[in-house]
């Protein structure tokens, strides 16, 4: 459907020289408003029931090819003053989107009607679906893609990645719990429904490790469906001696019967743990 835009997306990439050009001007700026509008992404699912994702590498480089087309410019609101080449994100009423003082999206961030801004702020190339709530100071980064009826509680940070272009961007599938001060990057998987409590660390290189059967599993960069994570740690032996290392624990399940608008304390109740 979009293979011209794909094909002068990708002449460019290989030669820049080709920015110059107002056919490649317009090309890149036409890939922006579809991933803006939630037409393009980053990101997508490829078979929901088994979490499989693909990354789209071209919209990724469009989004790069954007940055050195834009001009710098001054940008003001009453008082405050910023000198930046992004635009931001405007017409929320028209969206559909609540948006709080005092909440920023950039302009080729997806923001899906019945979402919710809080104070906040979400990166372009981003894509936030509909009913998810970005709570006050989260930050969701560029390309990052978070499903239907999520919460980033507050201070919630996702990271971003738009380099290399074949890396994946953080997934947060549909209706997860993510707990205050929570913090998921270098493009690690939290599969649908699951539940973080309050200040889990998930990287790339995390080990989170399921700890509800006679044997620990350990995962890296991936949360399975409807896991309850808290944080935790393992020891671990250097040559100056054994020391305690961060990790994520996986202590149980969401049970079928729990209400996926239920708060975070109450995901968590079932066993014994805080959000």
């Amino acid at each position: 459907m979009y293979e011209a835009l794909k094909r002068s997306i990708e002449a460019a990439w290989e030669d820049r020289s080709r920015l110059k050009e107002p056919a490649t001007d317009a090309a890149i700026r036409e890939a922006i408003r579809l991933v803006d509008r939630g037409e393009l992404r980053t990101a997508e699912p490829v078979d929901t029931e088994k979490s499989r994702w693909k990354v789209n590498e071209w919209v990724k480089k469009a989004i790069l090819l954007y940055f050195p087309i834009q001009p710098m410019r001054k940008m003001e609101a009453g008082e405050l003053e910023w000198f930046d080449k992004m635009e931001l994100k405007h017409g929320y009423e028209a969206l559909g989107v609540r948006a709080v003082p005092h909440a920023v999206a950039r302009y080729g961030a997806f923001i899906a009607r019945g979402a919710i801004l809080m104070p906040s702020y979400v990166n372009i190339g981003a894509y936030v679906d509909t009913g998810t709530m970005v709570d006050t100071w989260a930050t969701v980064g560029s390309c990052a893609q978070i499903g239907r009826h999520v919460h980033l509680s507050g201070g919630v940070g996702i990271g971003g990645v738009l380099e290399p272009v074949q890396a994946s961007p953080v997934i947060i599938e549909d209706h997860c719990f993510i707990g205050s001060r929570s913090i998921v990057v270098e493009g690690a998987h939290v599969c649908r429904e699951a539940v973080l409590g309050s200040n889990t660390v998930i990287t790339g290189s995390t080990r989170i490790i399921d700890v509800t059967g006679p044997e620990p599993v350990t995962y890296k960069g991936y949360v399975p469906p409807r896991s309850v994570v808290v944080p935790g740690s393992y020891r671990k032996q250097f040559p100056a001696g054994e020391y305690s290392v961060s990790c994520a624990l996986i202590i149980g399940r969401r049970k079928e019967s729990t209400d996926k608008k239920t708060s975070l304390n109450d995901a968590l109740r079932d066993f014994g743990v805080s959000a």
